[in-house]
């Protein structure tokens, strides 16, 4: 039988999450992967304000606080110093691919060697369902009442596309979490990217689709259901750069 004991990782504390939301299937992943790992002690996670903004009460690694978007900028900071140390960034699309693009952008640029754990579900959570640059087209949100319109708010961001460019991207993958099956590959990709980092290939990054029940107005079943059937096809799964396999 399946082992499905609380990860040492992750502390033994209620979270504030919304019921349904799929934060805690993640955080329970990257604890995982830092269990299997072994190096618990040696990791230090970076949570920027978004829905995860209390994540430091959960993870039992060190932790540390970053201001909206700069996560990627603290992370550079601690590696750069601690350089023996798995850094990890967990971010959302409000934070990483809004306010803190440019430190996102240029991490990824140069190559630092840190993992970006990024989840996407296509909205501001935290402050209360606004338009994110994720937000799909024709999406409903607080300030796109009648649909984000692409002719005057834009399209959406692609994050992996985007950064599977640069040349510092060593790993980049999307996920989702929306079934066993892609859980299951999801915490293979976070892996992943925490092998990447061990080996010094550079700037790592794992996208998750994920769900956001309360300020789409969904069940969260129904808002699983949305995450395969919607975001999907916009966003679609899979490995955009592997620098290992260029080895």
């Amino acid at each position: 039988m399946p082992d499905f004991k609380r990860p040492k990782a992750l502390l033994d504390v209620t979270t504030h999450y919304c019921p349904g939301c799929t934060h805690g299937i993640i955080h329970r992943l990257v604890a995982e992967v830092i269990d299997d790992m072994g190096i618990e002690g040696d990791t230090i996670g970076i949570c920027p304000v978004g829905c995860s903004v209390l994540e430091y009460n959960y993870f039992a690694c060190d932790m540390m606080q970053a201001s909206h978007g700069r996560a990627p900028a603290v992370a550079t900071g601690v590696k750069r110093t601690q350089p023996d140390k798995f850094v990890f960034t967990y971010q959302g699309d409000g934070d990483l691919a809004a306010i803190g693009t440019a430190e996102t952008v240029h991490a990824a640029a140069r190559g630092e060697n840190v993992t970006v754990i990024f989840v996407n579900n296509t909205t501001y959570g935290m402050t209360g369902g606004q338009m994110a640059p994720t937000t799909l087209p024709g999406q409903v949100t607080q300030t796109s009442p009648y649909g984000r319109n692409v002719k005057t708010e834009g399209y959406p961001v692609r994050v992996c596309e985007m950064l599977s460019t640069l040349d510092g991207v060593a790993y980049a993958e999307r996920c989702a979490v929306y079934d066993p099956k892609s859980i299951a590959a999801t915490k293979r990709a976070i892996r992943k990217a925490f092998e990447t980092q061990k080996a010094k290939r550079g700037f790592s990054i794992v996208e998750i689709l994920s769900n956001c029940p309360t300020n789409w107005g969904l069940t969260p079943i129904k808002s699983l259901e949305r995450v395969k059937a919607d975001m999907v096809p916009y966003y679609p799964l899979g490995v955009y750069k592997n620098k290992e396999v260029a080895e």
